[in-house]
């Protein structure tokens, strides 16, 4: 299985490193390598660190910090090839840069079967965009906001007028999913998605009370035109979908869903799965959870 890799992009002074640490904070048992600008920005307790080597520094939890300065590429093979694979990575971009240069690498084909680009998060200094408008209009600052699929809003001390004309401005771009990263539980089970869903059959799940899980199994292959009319009703509500998929009429190979803001993929997976398995993350007071499992009724009917 390849690990899902979460690119953290943002201007200077956003408050990336502040994501990341609150990320690896609230972890909840995941086992995450963060590749990071500054390692010493990064607040890890010094017992934690196990080795280091050159600008690489292990930790016992799981995290790899080192600069981004160096070679990505060895960096993500030095990271996957530590005794305990990760079950995700996180990727802070330089604060001056475009993102894409990231995910352009991401898509080397060294890394195809060993990691994979998951989402990108954009962290927007809510501050900084009321005190000087004009951010609104540079350049970089609209590629970084542009290239994520989710906007984490930090030190959000502004005025309401000023956050409603910051949030149109994020709508206007077609962000799907709009947080705060002071004092909203942080949405873990927005960004940080296992690759293989849960065998667990129609449930609804909250994790935090602003988001709601759906999972649904199946052991018959489906209709793959009713699989796409059904998540085709369901996307615009979605924040994330996942899961893998039997089609009628493609035996004996399964398919990975992933779809993540407004990008969504369907590919063969590298081994045949007996079973369907669906897993859905929307806001609760979007989603309709028993419009959704009819939606899934309908695909899952042979």
């Amino acid at each position: 299985m390849s690990v899902p890799v979460l690119v953290v992009t943002g201007f200077l002074g956003a408050g990336k490193t502040t994501f990341i640490n609150q990320l690896l904070q609230r972890s909840e048992g995941r086992r995450i390598s963060a590749i990071v600008n500054d390692f010493g920005a990064i607040n890890i307790d010094a017992e934690l660190i196990a080795d280091a080597a050159d600008t690489v520094v292990g930790l016992k939890n799981g995290c790899i910090c080192c600069s981004l300065q160096g070679d990505l590429l060895r960096t993500l093979k030095l990271v996957l090839s530590q005794p305990a694979k990760p079950d995700h990575i996180v990727i802070e971009a330089s604060g001056v840069a475009d993102p894409r240069g990231i995910t352009e690498t991401l898509m080397d084909p060294i890394l195809w079967h060993d990691i994979r680009l998951d989402a990108v998060v954009a962290v927007v200094d809510a501050d900084e965009v009321a005190a000087n408008p004009g951010r609104l209009r540079d350049e970089l600052w609209r590629a970084q906001v542009e290239a994520a699929d989710f906007i984490a809003l930090s030190k959000t001390g502004l005025s309401e007028s000023s956050g409603e004309a910051l949030r149109a401005e994020l709508v206007w771009l077609n962000k799907t999913l709009v947080f705060e990263t002071d004092g909203d539980a942080m949405p873990i089970e927005a960004l940080l998605v296992a690759d293989r869903p849960p065998a667990q059959t129609g449930q609804a799940k909250v994790g935090a009370s602003r988001f709601t899980s759906i999972e649904w199994q199946s052991a018959a292959p489906v209709s793959l035109d009713r699989f796409q009319a059904a998540i085709d009703r369901l996307a615009p509500k979605l924040i994330r979908a996942k899961g893998i998929v039997n089609f009628i009429e493609r035996p004996g190979q399964s398919f990975l869903l992933q779809m993540v803001g407004r990008r969504a993929t369907l590919q063969p997976f590298p081994k045949f799965e007996p079973d369907c398995r669906l897993v859905l993350i929307g806001e609760a007071a979007v989603i309709d959870t028993e419009t959704a499992h009819a939606r899934l009724s309908e695909i899952f009917t042979s």
